[in-house]
C-alpha cells in the first residue's frame, strides 16, 4: 500500500503552512520549507534539504529531529531506509514536549503519536515483521485519543484502522 493512503501530509500541511518569524537558531524555517519542497513534489530536494537539517541539528534537537525523520522516512527509495527513519523520529519523539512542537502549529505534541506508530508499524508489515507491526498498531490506538477531531485526526484513525485490517490479513494462515 503506498504511504500516501495511510495519512501522511496532513501534519506536513500544517508545518508548510505555518511561516512564523522565529529565532534563526531554532530551525524551523529551514525545515518546513524543507519539507514543502517535498510535498510541492520535488522528492529529491526536499530530501536533500531535510537530510541538510537533520546535519544541523544537535541531539538536543529532539522536536527538529522528531519532524525532519518522520518527513525523511516518506523520502527514502529502501524500506529498511524508510523503517530507520520512522524509528529515529519515534525515538526522537520520547523527548518532545506540546511547547516544543508549538511554534509550527501542532498544539499538543501527543497528537503526533499516533502517526509515528502508524508509519512505523506500517513499514514493519511491510518488511514481514508483523508481531513488530502488531505492537506498534496497539501504541497507536493507545494515543489516538490525543488526535483531534479534525480532518487530520480523521486520516490517522482511518489509517489505523486500515493497517489493523492489513495485520489482521497477514496473520491470517
Amino acid at each position: 500500500m503506498p504511504r500516501s493512503d495511510l495519512g501522511r501530509g496532513c501534519c506536513a500541511e500544517r508545518l508548510s503552512d505555518v511561516r512564523r518569524s522565529l529565532n534563526p537558531m531554532t530551525g524551523w524555517d529551514d525545515i518546513t520549507s524543507a519539507v514543502g519542497l517535498a510535498l510541492a513534489g520535488d522528492k529529491q530536494q526536499g530530501r536533500d534539504a531535510l537530510a541538510e537539517c537533520w546535519q544541523v541539528t544537535t541531539g538536543t534537537d529532539h522536536a527538529q529531529r522528531c519532524v525532519i525523520a518522520h518527513y525523511l522516512a516518506d523520502l527514502q527509495s529502501s524500506l529498511d531506509d524508510e523503517v530507520a527513519w520512522d524509528e529515529a523520529a519515534l525515538a526522537e519523539y520520547a523527548h518532545v514536549s506540546d511547547e516544543d512542537l508549538a511554534p509550527v502549529g501542532i498544539a499538543s505534541a501527543a497528537g503526533l503519536a499516533p502517526s509515528l506508530h502508524l508509519n512505523l508499524g506500517d513499514g514493519y508489515l511491510r518488511q514481514g515483521r508483523v508481531d513488530a507491526a502488531r505492537a506498534q498498531l496497539d501504541a497507536g490506538i493507545h494515543a489516538r485519543s490525543a488526535l483531534g477531531t479534525d480532518g487530520y485526526g480523521g486520516l490517522i484513525r482511518s489509517g489505523l484502522d486500515r493497517l489493523q485490517q492489513r495485520i489482521q490479513q497477514a496473520q491470517t494462515p
